[in-house]
């Protein structure tokens, strides 16, 4: 199959969506770019958007449109090489705005699935659920009877979809980090049943994407959420226990604070699991504690989702309450089970009480983002460790637990086959979730 013929009629499925929105956008500006090479003008280029909502279909345009500035703006020179017979654009912003316009023109929004109809690639985004998923393709299957399918799942086994839904191996595992446009990362999950043209297909995407490609074996939930729901689960743990003692704002806050400090993380616990979704967060659980020999529920995680308190963003970006609210991203309060309501932080009165029982950082502390771009990051890392474990305040001592754990963790994902080696655990939480660092390592003891 010609990449550049497929990429001519290519649909998105549940195109309006956080995951969906962003992959449209990334493949509409390749269609673009395609679409202005002197071989391809006579043709016709369209990125089906589907999705069921139509009013969040109008607000995908607008999303489209400034997310095709954002990228021309950084890629000038570039297109200035494709616009060079254009005489009548000459300055910078008029090229940056025609592009926009281009790239939008890519996308025909529909809320009907039919309108896939003959496409010969399509990109899935809809909810982390089996039988949805299959559903679905299996309607694809007959309105796309030659497409390679890209499922975005983050946790669905690809050969279970494949199965169910009788695709023949032209389904691979394409799970883009959020949001796409900046996300580098891109898991690819190839099932025993995949064929090699569609596996050859989806590096060639990733590579016209410019996205960094990492391979996980087919078990659910990969090498990200393999990792991240048992890491969120030991975190939920460690609060659990401390609110025995201390009651769970308290201990939330505690848990959160040691794991983005302590462990030198770009946000805490909850703070990830808010932004991701609390709900998002059991779908995953669900899908790998029904395919894996393993407990991975959690009553908080329950509980929270029978309350209705979820956490993810509003269409804006913005962050909704989740086990905290936020005040222009900033953590604001935190959610008691107990109380059934938010404990604004305090910071001259309960919060100093539980920093105070969490004990200093360790010595020479640099935060996350200070150590990001630093050119002594690895020294600055090996000397933050020994520290840490030379100490025994509390705080450190939950540091210390959850380094293991979490290395544990990594190191059970090669054990098991879901990765493939070291390298890869650490490649996906360094550049999918921004770690300085990967769990499995020579300097956290």
């Amino acid at each position: 199959m010609d990449l550049n013929e497929s990429l001519s009629l290519v649909s998105v499925i549940g195109a309006a969506g956080k995951m969906g929105s962003g992959i449209t956008v990334l493949v509409a500006q390749e269609m673009a770019r395609l679409s202005m090479l002197e071989e391809n003008r006579d043709k016709t280029f369209r990125l089906i958007a589907m999705d069921l909502d139509p009013v969040a279909l109008r607000g995908l345009q607008d999303y489209v449109h400034n997310q095709a500035i954002k990228a021309a703006e950084k890629q000038t020179v570039a297109l200035r090489g494709l616009y060079a017979d254009r005489k009548d654009l000459v300055e910078n912003g008029e090229i940056i705005e025609d592009f926009a316009r281009r790239v939008e023109s890519m996308v025909w929004p529909s809320t009907d699935l039919a309108a896939v109809k003959g496409s010969k690639l399509v990109f899935e985004a809809i909810v982390e659920k089996i039988d949805i998923k299959t559903m679905v393709y299996k309607q694809l299957k007959e309105l796309c009877p030659d497409a390679c399918f890209f499922t975005n799942t983050s946790s669905v086994p690809i050969g279970k979809i494949d199965e169910q839904a009788g695709l023949d191996g032209r389904i691979i595992g394409f799970h883009f980090y959020n949001p796409p446009p900046v996300q580098k990362l891109v898991e690819i999950i190839r099932a025993k049943s995949t064929t090699d043209e569609v596996a050859s297909i989806a590096d060639e995407i990733g590579e016209r994407l410019r996205k960094t490609l990492i391979p996980s074996h087919d078990v659910a939930g990969f090498i990200g959420n393999g990792h991240f729901i048992r890491d969120g689960i030991h975190g939920l743990v460690q609060a659990a226990g401390l609110a025995k003692e201390h009651g769970w704002a308290k201990a939330l806050y505690a848990v959160n604070r040691v794991s983005q400090d302590w462990l030198l993380r770009p946000m805490g616990i909850f703070q990830l699991i808010d932004y991701v979704g609390v709900d998002v967060f059991k779908f995953i659980q669900d899908v790998m504690d029904a395919h894996l020999d393993e407990d991975l529920t959690d009553p908080v995680i329950d509980r929270m989702n029978e309350l209705g308190v979820l956490g993810g963003q509003h269409p804006s970006g913005a962050q909704k309450p989740g086990f905290f609210t936020y005040d222009r991203g900033r953590i604001a309060a935190v959610y008691d089970m107990e109380q059934k309501q938010y404990l604004a932080l305090d910071p001259q009165g309960w919060c100093a009480e539980v920093d105070a029982w969490l004990g200093d950082l360790p010595g020479g502390f640099r935060p996350w983002k200070a150590l990001l771009m630093a050119p002594d990051k690895k020294a600055a890392l090996v000397a933050h460790f020994a520290a840490l474990d030379a100490m025994d305040t509390n705080g450190a001592q939950l540091a210390k637990a959850y380094v293991e754990r979490s290395r544990q963790i990594g190191q059970a994902l090669v054990d098991d086959g879901v990765a493939f080696g070291a390298e890869g655990v650490n490649g996906v939480l360094t550049s999918g979730f921004y770690h300085l660092y990967g769990p499995i390592n020579d300097f956290c003891s």
